[in-house]
């Protein structure tokens, strides 16, 4: 028999924040979040996603244990402003048992029926900037801070529900000794005199700062074609900043001005926390800090997180500038590996950026749409 309760209270949003550390106890690819912040992105009163959205958390039990568990959300921005009258669901993890999977979809439905909304699709979180897909291939990989990761069985349990795969995302990565920088130096070069563009590195957060609401913008428009997009609004902009920002290196940030100082491209690399977070074990403090800290100065392996680039730009080599800044960047600090986070499968602009790199698809990730 198996029962599903919502996670209403602290104490059983904190059960379903560690549900997934005994499912995936053990498992080498599985990158485990940090507790603390897992439960302030499910906090009302600190994420600002719930200014536009509502959602509900519930936890499958089966024998009085935790067996799964989902979160059934509504974007109102998406439901009222793009009219995809969509009801979401993430976080959702289950123990090998169709059963568990079918009874935590049922509140998904009722969320979306209730609401008079067409449809349900996921995994997804609240928006573009939260964690996306069902892993479907590269199982024996590790994951990243910022991607889900899940058993083989979770694409068996969506399609035997009838559920059907709605958009495809792929993870790359290639070496850096692979680069061949005489691909976009010379270019580089032809495109800052053509059309007065200046990147600008930083040393510190600090300096950092002044930029990122212009930075945010740029995100938006640059990404509003796709058809996924949701725009950040000006309150998670400031969550974003004070969340994330400082968590980066800032050499890893790059920007390009025009003659105007105005951004035109930006690009946010992240060094990989994934070994870091699995030695953490969920908690930053008394060792975990360390880890981190330690993998921030000195990680090999790096995530190219964002890449944004003006429309008016765009096609007009101006990730040659990105890419030789970060090259300079990565030469001196030594590193090794360059991983590209999910992409949607049909986003040819920035698969067109890479072709150069000869990189390799490692993962593949799809959400899944079914009708209510």
């Amino acid at each position: 028999m198996i029962t599903v309760i919502e996670a209403n209270s602290k104490k059983l949003l904190k059960d379903f924040v560690k549900f997934p550390f005994k499912l995936y106890k053990d498992n080498p690819c599985w990158v485990p979040p940090l507790i603390a912040d897992e439960m302030e992105t499910f906090d009302k009163d600190k994420n600002p996603a719930f200014q536009n959205a509502e959602a509900y958390f519930y936890l499958a039990l089966k024998n009085n244990e935790i067996v799964g568990r989902i979160a059934a959300i509504i974007n109102w921005d998406e439901v009222n402003h793009q009219q995809k009258r969509k009801v979401r669901f993430g976080w959702w993890e289950t123990i090998d048992d169709i059963e568990v999977t079918k009874a935590l979809l049922e509140k998904v439905y009722e969320l979306g029926r209730k609401n008079n909304l067409e449809y349900v699709e996921g995994p997804m979180g609240f928006s573009n900037l939260d964690k996306v897909g069902v892993v479907t291939e590269g199982f024996d990989e590790i994951g990243s801070m910022i991607t889900w990761y899940n058993y083989p069985y979770y694409k068996e349990h969506l399609e035997k529900l009838d559920f059907v795969k709605e958009k495809e995302y792929l993870e790359n990565k290639f070496t850096f000794d692979a680069v061949h920088p005489d691909t976009f130096m010379k270019i580089q070069e032809l495109v800052k005199k053509r059309y007065e563009l200046t990147p600008v590195n930083f040393t510190t957060t600090k300096e950092i700062m002044p930029y990122v609401d212009e930075m945010f913008d740029l995100f938006n428009s640059s990404y509003a074609k796709l058809s996924s997009f949701v725009a950040i609004t000006d309150v998670q902009k400031e969550y974003f900043k004070k969340k994330y920002i400082s968590f980066i290196n800032p050499e890893y940030i790059k920007f390009i001005l025009d003659k105007n100082k105005k951004i035109v491209s930006f690009s946010i690399v992240m060094p990989s926390f994934s070994e870091a977070l699995q030695k953490a074990k969920g908690k930053l403090f008394p060792f975990g800090i360390f880890h981190l800290l330690k993998a921030k100065k000195s990680s090999k392996d790096v995530l190219f997180y964002l890449i944004g680039v003006d429309p008016e730009y765009q096609s007009k080599g101006v990730t040659a500038i990105v890419f030789a800044e970060y090259y300079k960047t990565f030469q001196a600090k030594g590193i090794k590996n360059c991983i590209r986070t999910p992409e949607l499968e049909d986003n040819h602009a920035i698969h067109n950026i890479w072709k150069h790199f000869n990189p390799t698809i490692f993962r593949r990730r799809r959400t899944y749409k079914k009708s209510l």
